[in-house]
């Protein structure tokens, strides 16, 4: 039967684990699918083409999804997993609730893909530790896939690989020796129940409406394909009230998913508030296409010097910009009409001539559904910066924001403004929402590393710079274009390595 097993077979698996369990994984997987099929083929009667038509009719049992489940997810994790969100969660989140469940039901909390417990349970003891006399008025409820793990959690008996992240202090106070493991103490254990749910399922009881006050889904919406991933962001959304908050996985944002939320920034994390009425979806924000840049300028740095004023300040920069986007196909930008495409290319004309005012009147003259689009709006803001008009840059940003928080275009450009008005603590903030919000970005990096490099914090230059020489190698030429200062991708990455040169140096 073995024999049986191919790259069709393995295509075909992985189609219907996405189906069945709306787990998705790349290529890169493939072998651990074959592996998988191959053992799940071994261990029964079928061949491997009866196997995967079970798997894929309406009377496959349960219990063999279950397996998969336990196969194809990673159940490691530990006690106080990404502590900074648990403080937001007992210092922001559940003070903000209490206040909203005087008299009321008790305030609800969600833990998505719990695996064997470790996360409801912290949330649980910080509870504890943090509300000794009401953390009885907040109920937490735990709900994974896998049912091994959901039985692991249940018996709440950890290794101290498990406990690693836990103070002396609050191991002793929590856990009980119990031969080579450590038992959860009884009061933290009722604090906490558990159910077998498939995310995947749009089951009624697990996403009523407005049920959730808290909701954590750490590290379960990069398993899933984006189209997956939107709907279960939009059901999270449906089921938190309104105000309520979600807590992601530090590698994972909403950007591209859901703008039904705000987006937090405490404790030296990220998380997300739930807006007060239901907002559609916006488009996303999307530079224009061009070709490399062909231009060996480098851009010259002092110690003092700000990346804003080196942009102003060549006007090179601007004439590379402008002569590239003769080459710039406006499709991309996904404006609402071919009209509307035209109006946005006829002001990069102007901006090919160096004519920025002329640019921003162009803006201004278009129809009001033009003038307020998002394309039009970053385009104000870049055109904006380059002329020295900080405080209309700002005014884009801000006016694009409140239709698309998750921005990532708009938050860098707001940054170039902050450390134009010599806010350097803003500017850094700014680039760390980019960031956040699209990891792949590389400007917001180098950005990062460039202050820290002005402030003398050499390590964290050197970290944030070697970063953006990853991302700006593998980086798109659009956004290149838009928000690169003219730079071509050559200039950036030697730019990047010349610093990362001083801060070796001097670190």
């Amino acid at each position: 039967m073995t024999s049986a097993i191919g790259q069709r077979e393995v295509e075909q698996f992985r189609a219907l684990v996405t189906d069945r369990l709306g787990l998705s994984f790349d290529d890169s997987k493939l072998g651990l699918l074959a592996d998988t099929l191959r053992r799940r083929v071994e261990e029964g009667t079928d061949s491997g083409q009866l196997y995967l038509r079970r798997l894929g009719s309406q009377h496959c049992p349960p219990d063999e999804l279950r397996r998969l489940a336990e196969a194809l997810t990673v159940t490691e994790t530990y006690f106080y997993r990404n502590a900074e969100q648990i403080g937001a969660f007992v210092e922001v989140a559940i003070p903000q609730r209490l206040t909203l469940h005087t008299g009321r039901p008790a305030v609800r909390v969600l833990s998505a893909g719990c695996a064997s417990g470790e996360e409801p349970y912290s949330l649980a003891i910080a509870l504890r530790e943090q509300f000794a006399d009401m953390a009885a008025m907040v109920s937490i409820v735990g709900v994974d896939v896998n049912p091994a793990m959901l039985e692991k959690a249940r018996r709440a008996t950890y290794t101290s690989w498990a406990l690693r992240e836990l103070p002396g202090d609050r191991r002793g106070r929590w856990f009980r020796a119990d031969g080579g493991a450590f038992s959860l103490d009884p009061t933290i254990r009722r604090a906490v129940t558990f159910e077998e749910r498939n995310l995947v399922h749009d089951t009624p009881e697990l996403w009523e409406p407005q049920t959730w006050d808290v909701v954590f889904c750490r590290n379960v919406l990069m398993y899933f394909d984006p189209m997956l991933a939107q709907a279960v962001v939009a059901r999270i959304a449906r089921s938190l009230t309104p105000g309520g908050y979600l807590f992601l996985g530090h590698a994972e944002t909403l950007r591209g998913l859901s703008s039904d939320f705000h987006l937090c920034h405490t404790h030296g994390t990220f998380y997300y508030r739930r807006k007060e009425g239901a907002v559609a979806p916006e488009p996303e924000v999307s530079a224009p296409l061009s070709r490399p840049i062909k231009w060996e300028a480098v851009p010259r740095l002092d110690d003092a010097a700000s990346w804003i004023e080196t942009v102003r300040s060549a006007s090179e920069r601007i004439r590379v910009l402008a002569d590239n986007s003769q080459q710039v196909s406006m499709s991309p930008l996904r404006s609402s009409s071919a009209q509307s495409g035209a109006n946005l290319h006829r002001t990069l004309e102007l901006l090919r001539s160096e004519r920025f005012d002329q640019a921003l009147r162009q803006l201004d003259a278009l129809p009001a559904e033009d003038t307020s689009s998002p394309e039009a709006l970053l385009l104000r803001a870049v055109l904006s910066v380059h002329s020295g008009a900080l405080a209309q840059a700002e005014e884009a940003c801000r006016t694009l924001i409140a239709c698309d928080e998750l921005s990532a275009g708009a938050h860098f450009v707001l940054a170039l403004c902050r450390e134009g008005r010599g806010d350097l603590e803003g500017a850094i903030e700014e680039d760390q929402v980019a960031a956040y919000l699209d990891p792949g970005f590389a400007m917001p990096r180098l950005h990062l590393g460039l202050l820290a490099r002005r402030k003398g914090e050499w390590l964290s230059a050197r970290r944030e710079l070697a970063q953006a020489l990853v991302s700006l190698q593998q980086e798109d030429a659009s956004r290149l274009l838009l928000f690169g200062g003219g730079f071509s991708r050559e200039a950036l990455i030697r730019l990047c390595r010349a610093e990362l040169d001083k801060c070796e140096q001097r670190s």
